[in-house]
């Protein structure tokens, strides 16, 4: 059995908690791209954003479980909110963005709608259910994808933690159409290295709930 208290991973676990967490939204995002994006005007719905949040919080619970097992310290995967973090978290949302923006800006031009427009397009999920669905899926997502992923793997390397976090990541956004995956690359690499120079995990958390409201209340991605 592995020690306990670790804070670092072996590629058989960090495959185990990408299969169960991410594995089937990764296939999903798969599909999509291989049938060319059939994305539906008003996708995001009540019902679906609680079937994801649900969801979610029963593979990360599953997930914890397993590493528990594993004698991994569940307990510094846990996100410790303070108004500094805070802070940090509302700055790490607009600089990301920022990022995001030029990132993709320069192939804009002449781009049919992305898949993640349509999406949101015509979606009028009630608020209180999108702010659900955001602190779960914010808190899923950068706890195993920095949390986890990135911190664990640190001792194959930062190319190696950093590519890993990365490419899940964008798997897991595919359906959103190749402008969006690239968006989500840029972002997820802005919240990759700031979690890699200060170790704290609430501002990329806050960070993401952020990006995960702000289309319904803007209305377009």
């Amino acid at each position: 059995m592995a020690p306990q208290g670790r804070t670092t991973t072996t590629i058989g676990e960090a495959a185990a908690v990408v299969a169960i967490c991410f594995g089937m939204f990764i296939l999903g995002s798969l599909r999509a791209a291989a049938t060319g994006f059939p994305a539906a005007e008003g996708t995001f719905s009540n019902a679906s954003l609680l079937w994801l949040a649900s969801t979610e919080l029963a593979l990360g619970g599953a997930a914890l479980g397993f590493l528990s097992w594993r004698r991994f310290s569940v307990q510094t995967l846990v996100p410790r909110p303070t108004t500094y973090g805070s802070a940090w978290g509302v700055g790490l949302f607009l600089g990301a963005w920022f990022i995001s923006w030029v990132v993709v800006a320069p192939f804009l031009p002449g781009q049919p709608q992305q898949p993640i427009n349509r999406m949101v397009l015509g979606s009028a999920p009630a608020l209180p259910v999108v702010a659900l669905m955001a602190v779960v899926n914010g808190t899923f997502e950068e706890v195993f994808l920095l949390g986890f992923l990135l911190r664990g793997l640190r001792s194959y390397g930062l190319s190696v933690a950093l590519g890993v976090s990365l490419l899940v990541r964008v798997l897991y956004h595919l359906y959103q159409g190749p402008i969006g995956a690239l968006s989500v690359f840029a972002v997820g690499l802005t919240f990759g290295l700031y979690y890699v120079c200060s170790l704290q995990l609430w501002p990329p958390v806050l960070a993401h709930v952020l990006f995960d409201i702000a289309p319904f209340l803007l209305g377009e991605p």
